[in-house]
């Protein structure tokens, strides 16, 4: 899903990322994200702890089907 919104630029550079964004993506206040600049954009990544990646890949077949000479 994605959310396309309107924000000022304040005198001191700083910008409010609306609330609509802020829930879609489960932003929370103090929160680490990164800036990358590209091609005259700026993408705004937020920094998740490896915790909070844990049990990502539950259940997923790590099956993997060896040639004969290697059995």
């Amino acid at each position: 899903m994605q959310s396309i919104e309107t924000v000022k630029l304040s005198p001191e550079f700083q910008i409010v990322i609306p609330e609509k964004a802020r829930e879609l993506i489960g932003l929370q206040s103090g929160e680490m994200l990164k800036m990358i600049t590209y091609n005259g954009r700026i993408e705004l990544i937020p920094i998740k702890p490896m915790k909070s990646f844990r049990g990502l890949a539950k259940g997923i077949d790590t099956y993997v089907e060896r040639g004969e000479d290697r059995v």
